[in-house]
């Protein structure tokens, strides 16, 4: 299977693609810039999902759902919105189809009475029924979640980076006060910064976006922002303070305990499938995808190294055994006693397909007792008792983890430089990575980099998110020359 993937060095844009593929993670469909998820990518999500979930209501958020169809005249009542979607809605107009001369067509007597947008996001319709569900300070805050899917309608789509459809979650809260609203927003942030870190071993930034780079109706963008191997930025997850924009468009007011009427404060926040392609492009190899051990669907492949027409029986015994084992561990464990496929073949698929550990037991194991465990992450082999499985699988299940994280941290500070000149900085864009340069904090200038440099100001960093480097320290915007309060994350972005 390796030998189908193109080398990382070769051509970093057909290696992600030849992963995908030979990772069985996602296809494309007869619908242009749709994909089809296989169940390696779909599980792959489940995990995901569930984990975001657990972590949504363990801070008091409940999941709803909400129509995928929107009036296009929602769209209009928040200015800033409807131009930021307006060039990536699809839009339905007719509710029928009919045979004509053989042919299916639009039935032209079917037109709709008002035109519907298939959901880009759904602060529009959420917030036309919070308006109805929102009447007094009691009835606050309204923390919500929605797991769904939603179309914008890209031009230039790459499977799970940049789709016309994908699956999401969408977090809409309401509060009564503006500090509750930014305190949820932080929150909500963290908790995605958390979930990249701890479960897909993935490093991120956090910050704000700067105005240019703001969701369309939102006050502040927070962000949370990964380097992938190629030098690229990847925006991770949002989460936006809307401030009462929507609430005014909406006519969403409250009576708050002085009796007087309020304008309700407003989030929203949000990940996507686009998580896994940052999950392929932190951790992959030349040989594959290698997933973080939290989220694989597999985490253990169990490949018996059987005879042709010899007696198997007790090493299919001790590869049961072993699996019940770990089933009964909580681990998600295969045992692939296949027969028409021969165990290096195996072998080379579940590196393909980035199983953490893969154990192998033939009749020598057998004799003594033990299996040969393989990491998929450094290729180490070892042989582990097969006695007390668990307790090793686990260990080596954790070890990957730390050092799949490891790893993706130290090649983000090997790729991230502090610039004070411009040459230097354009330089650092060439080669790929982050860049910490001073912003004047003027448009102009973000604009003359983005045309100049190709890249954009992937966020202004909170504190502390670069160990030995004070972001916040004043200085000189190297491009304008005017003062600057601090330093900003540059980097060439998906």
């Amino acid at each position: 299977m390796a030998e189908t993937i193109t080398k990382r060095a070769d051509d970093y844009a057909q290696w992600y693609q030849d992963v995908i593929r030979a990772a069985k993670l996602a296809e494309t469909s007869p619908v242009r810039g749709s994909m089809v998820l296989p169940p390696n990518g779909y599980e792959l999500w489940e995990n995901m999902q569930g984990a975001l979930d657990r972590m949504f209501k363990a801070t008091g958020h409940r999941n709803a759902y909400f129509p995928l169809f929107i009036p296009k005249s929602f769209l209009a009542r928040e200015a800033e919105h409807v131009e930021g979607f307006a060039k990536e809605c699809a839009v339905v107009t007719h509710y029928r189809l009919k045979e004509e001369d053989g042919d299916l067509i639009v039935d032209p007597d079917a037109e709709l009475d008002e035109p519907l947008v298939v959901r880009p996001t759904s602060e529009t319709i959420i917030w036309d029924t919070y308006s109805r569900w929102i009447q007094s300070w009691r009835d606050l805050p309204v923390l919500i979640n929605q797991w769904a899917n939603v179309v914008r309608w890209e031009m230039r789509t790459r499977l799970f980076l940049r789709t016309a459809e994908f699956l999401w979650q969408e977090g809409h809260t309401a509060h009564a006060t503006e500090q509750e609203a930014v305190d949820e927003t932080r929150q909500m942030l963290d908790v995605y910064a958390t979930f990249a870190e701890e479960w897909m071993a993935m490093p991120v930034v956090r910050g704000v976006k700067t105005a240019a780079e703001r969701f369309p109706g939102a006050v502040d963008t927070y962000c949370i922002e990964a380097l992938m191997q190629d030098g690229k930025a990847l925006q991770a997850g949002t989460s936006h303070f809307l401030g009462q924009n929507f609430a005014r468009a909406f006519d969403c007011t409250f009576q708050n305990q002085d009796n007087e009427a309020e304008y309700v404060w407003a989030t929203s926040w949000g990940v996507s499938t686009r998580l896994i392609g940052a999950l392929i492009m932190t951790h992959g190899d030349d040989a594959g995808v290698i997933m973080p051990p939290k989220l694989a669907p597999v985490q253990v492949a169990i490949v018996p190294i059987t005879r042709k027409n010899g007696d198997n029986e007790a090493v299919l015994d001790a590869a049961r055994e072993m699996r019940d084992a770990l089933l009964a561990d909580g681990v998600r464990v295969v045992l692939d006693d296949r027969d028409q496929y021969r165990p290096g073949w195996k072998f080379a698929q579940y590196e393909v397909e980035g199983v953490p550990v893969r154990l192998a037991v033939g009749p020598r194991d057998v004799e003594n007792g033990t299996a040969e465990l393989a990491r998929r992450d450094t290729g180490d082999k070892s042989p582990v008792p097969q006695r007390g499985i668990a307790g090793a699988v686990r260990t080596a299940l954790h070890e990957v983890q730390q050092a799949l994280y490891d790893r993706a941290a130290a090649f983000r500070r090997e790729h991230t430089h502090v610039v004070d000149s411009y040459e230097r900085f354009q330089e650092v864009m060439e080669a790929g990575g982050f860049a910490l340069m001073h912003w004047d904090g003027t448009p102009e200038t973000e604009a003359r980099v983005k045309d100049e440099a190709k890249a954009t100001i992937r966020c202004v960093p909170f504190p502390g998110q670069f160990p030995g480097v004070d972001t916040d320290e004043p200085g000189t915007d190297p491009v304008s020359g005017a003062p600057s309060a601090g330093r900003v994350v540059y980097a060439r972005a998906y």
